[in-house]
């Protein structure tokens, strides 16, 4: 290996234990969000704030054990992989080397080619037909590969076949909620757990139903890595800083937090959190309260979207602080901006121009170039996903 290699890479990860499985939201939260703390050994894997951690999910046992039975399988049978030349027992291959979500149109067409009912063949014809296209999209939306094998039970592949129709299960990356400085010896996370019903089954996110559900805390082998980023705290400890991450968002900005608190950084901090209610979707309220008080924080602007008849979202905090925002920037304030990219990254990106062309008395033009030229710069920086 190389000098200054890391020693643990997704290829080669590092197997640790979960120490810490703690929900965050509040008694009658719609949400659940919890907090995990991966054991580490420094030496053998670092992290900077700012970084991810890559975990390796494991698919639900109970869905591999129904696969199984569907196809007439023990699970000791052993099957190459798609795409690479690696073979693996079946029931392992379905559990922790294959993603089980997410058919397509490929799969439909082989299983009407393949059945060996004429209802099941007119019935998935049906879903081919060109005019069916949006039809089918809503079909596969609402269904995994175990649903297709109870529905079509004339059109069983063989098991070679079956395992070739499935992508490889990739590991999912969560920003890394914890400072090294702090917390040597840990990683900590924030993840949104993902549950919902789909054709009347319930089902979850692969990686964050593993995480809070199947790993058995302390005790369960877990694999991960970490993936270096462009995303961090500014070198210079004198530079402000001006960190927007609602709901889960909030993770990198409490290991900056950390680590400039750690540091005994100068620059002023200023940070926009939201969620739905305060009272039960305040994440770390007490360690952001106690910095708030410290003067570490020297500014915490909240926007709880359902505490009151007209929403209000950490855009619109921007925007009623949009003078002070300005001031900020003038001072060579860095601008960190964390979380959904489809629509909350978008409409704070806009808020940010309009501040920009407001209070810096700019055509839109100039202020297109004013934020182009804060990226160039590397003092605006967006870590969404």
């Amino acid at each position: 290996m190389a000098a200054g290699q890391p020693l643990f890479t997704k290829d080669n990860p590092y197997v640790t234990r979960v120490t810490e499985n703690r929900l965050l939201n509040g008694l009658g939260s719609d949400k659940e969000t919890r907090h995990f703390v991966v054991a580490i050994e420094p030496e053998m894997l670092a992290y900077t704030a700012g970084d991810s951690l890559g975990i390796f999910p494991r698919n639900d046992p109970m869905v591999v054990s129904e696969i199984l039975g569907l196809l007439g399988a023990t699970g000791d049978e052993e099957v190459a992989l798609p795409r690479v030349p690696e073979r693996a027992r079946l029931r392992d291959a379905l559990e922790s080397k294959l993603s089980l979500a997410s058919p397509g149109r490929k799969t439909i067409e082989g299983m009407a080619a393949r059945t060996t009912d004429p209802l099941e063949r007119e019935r998935l014809a049906a879903l081919l037909e060109p005019e069916a296209k949006d039809g089918l999209a809503r079909f596969l939306e609402e269904r995994e590969f175990v649903d297709l094998l109870v529905e079509f039970p004339g059109a069983r592949p063989g098991l070679q076949e079956f395992v070739d129709q499935l992508r490889r299960l990739v590991p999912r990356l969560y920003s890394i909620a914890s400072s090294p400085l702090v917390h040597p010896n840990e990683v900590h996370l924030t993840v949104a757990i993902v549950r919902y019903t789909t054709n009347g089954r319930r089902r979850g996110g692969a990686c964050t139903t593993y995480l809070a559900d199947r790993v058995e805390k302390g005790a369960s082998p877990v694999a991960v890595f970490v993936a270096k980023s462009h995303f961090g705290p500014p070198e210079d400890d004198g530079v402000p800083i001006i960190m927007v991450g609602p709901g889960t968002g909030i993770a990198p900005f409490r290991a900056f937090l950390q680590e400039r608190e750690a540091r005994r950084a100068s620059g002023e901090n200023w940070l926009f959190f939201g969620d739905q209610h305060r009272a039960t979707d305040f994440l770390y309220e007490d360690e952001f309260e106690r910095l708030r008080a410290s003067g570490m924080l020297a500014r915490l602007d909240l926007a709880f979207s359902r505490d009151q008849a007209a929403k209000v979202y950490v855009q619109d905090r921007m925007r009623e602080n949009g003078a002070e925002l300005w001031r900020w920037l003038q001072r060579g304030a860095h601008f960190f901006v964390c979380g959904d990219a489809k629509r909350m990254a978008r409409d704070v990106d806009a808020a940010l121009h309009e501040i920009v062309a407001t209070h810096g008395a700019m055509t839109q033009e100039q202020a297109t170039a004013y934020v182009r030229a804060l990226k160039h710069e590397k003092r605006y920086q967006r870590d969404v996903y």
